[in-house]
């Protein structure tokens, strides 16, 4: 496959750079996907015990990320979808290209993988660990939400009769939405809340405790009794909680469903 690199630009984007410079991008002309170069760096990864909603394995942890990776703009598409496989598996199908495709199993995305990545040398594509999800979805921030202590149905798709905390209810969309129908966070990632759950590459284990920093962390390296995978953002079926940069989901790799999707993650060769 071949590359393009490009940096966001326009009048509006100028404006945001003063206070957060935008990332480089990367164009797949193939698929058209378009990937953010996120840096190296390091976070505190899980929530503080005062959170809203806060689960007891969002175990509070520092986290180091040692290499810059890419991870998708947006969540992989009906149309990118169809563009590797040849299929339209979406329960919306109706909803249109430009949609999130859900409905896939996490076998079903590996499939997608050992085809893209036949097409092409320059990238490695993959999904995400659960680390590299949440620290994409922070952006740098330390909230619940990349957006701050709330997060309202004009920043994301969720179910909105069901909103964070006491704050004030929102919209039901009733389905997913185009990506990047919302403003995209600092570092340039539409949708890490609310559309469609994204199926990360980890099975799911207890975080490690508090202490010195974790590096480059991954989940276990077998399935536990469990046997299931972390599913990171939420959905347009779930509730405002379930949309929070540490809450932690599972799924059994061969579940399937109406708000189950994903968004790739790369490395250079």
């Amino acid at each position: 496959m071949r590359f393009t690199v490009v940096m966001v630009c326009g009048a509006a984007a100028i404006a945001a750079a003063q206070l957060h410079p935008p990332l480089p991008t990367v164009k797949d002309r193939v698929t058209g996907m378009t990937l953010v170069e996120l840096p190296a760096g390091r976070f505190t990864m899980g929530s503080a015990s005062s959170e809203a909603g806060r689960t007891a394995d969002e175990t509070i942890h520092d986290v180091e990320i040692t290499r810059p990776f890419l991870l998708g703009r947006y969540e992989v598409t009906q149309q990118e979808w169809r563009t590797v496989m040849g299929t339209s598996p979406s329960h919306f199908a109706d909803c249109g290209p430009d949609c999130p495709v859900e409905n896939i199993t996490f076998h079903d995305i590996e499939l997608f993988l050992a085809r893209v990545n036949e097409r092409q040398g320059e990238m490695q594509y993959r999904l995400p660990t659960e680390a590299e999800w949440e620290y994409a979805c922070r952006a740098g921030t330390t909230g619940p939400f990349s957006t701050g202590r709330n997060i309202t149905t004009d920043q994301a798709n969720y179910n909105g009769r069901f909103p964070y905390a006491t704050f004030a209810p929102g919209i039901f969309r009733e389905q997913p939405t185009p990506v990047g129908s919302f403003r995209s966070n600092r570092w340039g990632l539409a949708d890490m809340h609310g559309n469609v759950w994204e199926w990360t590459g980890d099975w799911y284990g207890p975080y490690p405790e508090s202490g010195g920093a974790n590096i480059d962390p991954h989940g276990p390296d077998s399935p536990g009794d469990g046997a299931k995978r972390v599913i990171r953002g939420g959905s347009w079926y779930f509730d405002a909680n379930s949309a929070r940069c540490a809450l932690r989901y599972t799924h059994a790799p061969q579940d399937r469903g109406f708000s189950l999707g994903f968004r790739l993650a790369a490395d250079r060769r």
